[in-house]
């Protein structure tokens, strides 16, 4: 089953209202614009997204109650991410990122964690030893990898508790660390968790840079 859209609102410094009319292009909002198709294109490949544009002189009131008053204006589910300036692409992967993972549950096994972390080391040796597939995300070279994993483990462990790494799953199941990694394949199978169903990432066995 597809995912759906997650949806993206940008107004434009562009239309009408009563005799007032825009007359100069906004440059601000041409760049937010070319910043947020090519982010789709690269940063958030293969999430469904859904991109509408709206002149914001012509419906200026609809963002006001969410906070919005300076074109370009950009709304993610509802939520302005970026307003009055060019878009910086982090925020518009980030939040798009958040929203698919609560619609996207997580199956296989992944591990979540940094080049330099000796947990991460240790957690990937335990699967290499147990002959089991996972992906490995890198963290610090891949935002895509740090917003998913943040997006993911949060509602579990809370918004108050540091997010450390490694962060585990196996098989759609969270596990935690290495050292709960450790138990868990010492103890036995881990059952899968049926309200956990694919992965924005790629299957198979991968390193993400």
């Amino acid at each position: 089953m597809t995912a759906a859209p997650v949806k993206v609102l940008l107004y434009k410094w562009a239309g009408a209202w009563g005799p007032f009319k825009v007359n100069i292009p906004c440059g601000e909002c041409a760049l937010t614009t070319d910043v947020i198709q090519d982010t789709f294109e690269t940063e958030l490949a293969g999430i469904p997204v859904e991109l509408e544009t709206r002149e914001w002189l012509s419906e200026w009131w609809k963002p006001l109650p969410k906070g919005g008053w300076h074109a370009p204006i950009v709304m993610v589910e509802g939520k302005i991410i970026s307003q009055g300036h060019a878009l910086n692409r982090g925020l518009l992967t980030e939040a798009i990122i958040e929203a698919h993972v609560k619609r996207t549950p997580i199956e296989g096994t992944h591990v979540f964690g940094k080049e330099s972390c000796p947990y991460c080391v240790k957690a990937k040796a335990y699967l290499d030893e147990s002959g089991r597939d996972y992906q490995y995300h890198d963290v610090v070279r891949n935002p895509r990898a740090l917003y998913e994993m943040i997006g993911r483990v949060k509602p579990i462990i809370g918004p108050k508790t540091p997010v450390t790494v490694p962060q585990i799953w196996i098989d759609g199941t969270y596990i935690g660390g290495a050292d709960q990694l450790k138990d868990v394949l010492q103890r036995s199978e881990v059952e899968v968790n049926p309200h956990r169903g694919r992965c924005s990432l790629s299957p198979g066995r991968l390193q993400t840079a």
